[in-house]
């Protein structure tokens, strides 16, 4: 006789103000009624399918398509936009589907509706609660930039904050003496008592607020990639990063000019690139829960920030030079321009389009529903007539030579060969040190802070500094 094994029933508790079960995917309605009522009372919470209301797991049958279904339910029926984590687990013996959400950007809207939680029912809101939280949303003083982050003084890369810090009084935008970092922050209103605002934690902190995602692909499409890196940090290291990846993805050639000197030129404006990625981080959404993006194809280079284009305008009317500027962050943007790094008058747009027009280089803007996309195309030297240079071997003698260059930049102050190796976005140290340290220090430009032991646990390189000639 055969044995029917009765699967156990499990209890993981009663719902509560940020749980939320729902028996299976029928109830997909309800479900997003309540991750919009959860997130207006509380910012974030967990949903689980295939948990019955008083926390019996029944589970249900769980495929890629139906955890598609409830991406796309909540892409087009919960606004502002969130992106939620949606996974498979197992709880007990039975697959349930858990979705964990959180957003900041309040009041959240279901179908139309916007509701709020009361222990575990989605009530509609009172009118006055959604006006007040218009309200909060609105107002700069209620901005995320504003808000006080969880990162103190200790958090802060300070090698980022004193190369930023030199570049703005180069620039003659910061004219106060003061280097103490917790005096600099106060002066640019980045700081509340010990912790940073978020806007400063984004600019200064090693820290999850920021993450950039980057990626090449095999063809034009996002098919197959052949690399793809994953980053946390300041914005003044990512945008570093991100730069760096393109230098080394990018085709160059050179010219011979007078007295056989070489001239390599990268196939896209290396100043419309700086532009577009400074901007992107300027210009972001940080709460969207979003990464700025570097995607590199054959045909093309797209630079990706989470956050639509301001409503009303188009890319071509900045272009132009017909448009005030619009601040999504105006701590951030202000910042920058101390440095230099952003200008505050609408203007990255021109300059990433006259750059581009100049070097021959096609360019577009591209607004997307929860983003903005700047595209370089790349040139295609395969269908050029006549004969070729090996590309291939030009372009890997000019990425090792740029690279060599971001190292001796980065080496002004001293750093340990796993520093250098992780900031240019490598793993394996020792391969990185043979490849690129070694030939560095043979050459004269590099140096050991301890020669006589080079295998020293606390050793470390330096750029040596040229002597100018008289």
């Amino acid at each position: 006789m055969k044995v029917i094994r009765k699967m156990s029933l499990v209890n993981i508790g009663p719902e509560t103000e940020t749980i939320e079960y729902k028996k299976s995917t029928g109830e997909m309605k309800e479900a997003m009624i309540s991750i919009a009522a959860i997130l207006n009372k509380h910012k974030k919470g967990v949903l689980y399918f295939g948990v019955k209301n008083d926390g019996t797991v029944i589970g249900q049958v769980i495929t890629d398509e139906s955890l598609r279904k409830v991406s796309q339910a909540i892409g087009n029926h919960i606004t502002p936009a969130i992106y939620p984590e949606i996974k498979a687990v197992r709880i007990g013996e039975r697959e349930c589907i858990q979705v964990d959400f959180e957003g900041n950007r309040q009041p959240y809207l279901a179908y139309s509706i916007p509701r709020i939680r009361v222990a575990d029912e989605d009530l509609i809101m009172e009118q006055d609660i959604y006006d007040e939280m218009i309200r909060k949303r609105d107002n700069v003083k209620y901005s995320w930039e504003r808000q006080v982050s969880e990162y103190t003084l200790q958090d802060i890369d300070k090698n980022a904050f004193d190369s930023y810090l030199q570049k703005a009084k180069d620039a003659g935008r910061i004219s106060f003496e003061e280097t103490d970092v917790k005096t600099v922050l106060n002066k640019l209103e980045l700081i509340q008592g010990d912790h940073l605002l978020n806007a400063g934690a984004a600019l200064f902190c090693n820290c999850g607020i920021n993450e950039l995602q980057m990626a090449k692909f095999a063809t034009n499409e996002r098919l197959t990639f052949t690399d793809i890196r994953r980053f946390t940090g300041s914005i003044m290291e990512l945008s570093k990063r991100a730069e760096q990846y393109i230098i080394d993805a990018m085709d160059w050639r050179v010219e011979i000019g007078s007295g056989l000197s070489r001239k390599e030129i990268p196939e896209i404006p290396l100043d419309a690139i700086r532009e577009a990625i400074i901007n992107s981080f300027g210009h972001k959404l940080f709460d969207s829960g979003q990464s700025n993006e570097v995607a590199i194809f054959k045909d093309r280079i797209e630079i990706y920030n989470p956050g639509a284009f301001p409503t009303g305008v188009s890319p071509e009317k900045f272009i132009e030079g017909n448009e005030r500027p619009v601040r999504r962050n105006p701590l951030i943007t202000r910042t920058l321009y101390y440095s230099k790094d952003m200008e505050s008058f609408a203007t990255g747009l021109k300059r990433i389009y006259t750059a581009c027009k100049a070097a021959g280089c096609r360019v577009e803007f591209e607004q997307q529903a929860y983003g903005f996309a700047v595209i370089f195309y790349r040139r295609n030297t395969s269908t050029q007539d006549g004969p070729q240079d090996s590309t291939q071997d030009k372009h890997q003698d000019n990425t090792q030579d740029s690279l060599q260059n971001r190292i001796l930049e980065y080496c002004k102050m001293p750093r340990s060969k796993k520093e250098i190796t992780v900031y240019m976005g490598y793993k394996d140290v020792k391969s990185f040190a043979k490849r690129y340290l070694k030939p560095l220090c043979e050459a004269g430009e590099l140096q050991m802070t301890i020669p006589d032991r080079p295998s020293s646990r606390n050793q470390k390189y330096v750029t040596v500094e040229k002597k100018e000639e008289k």
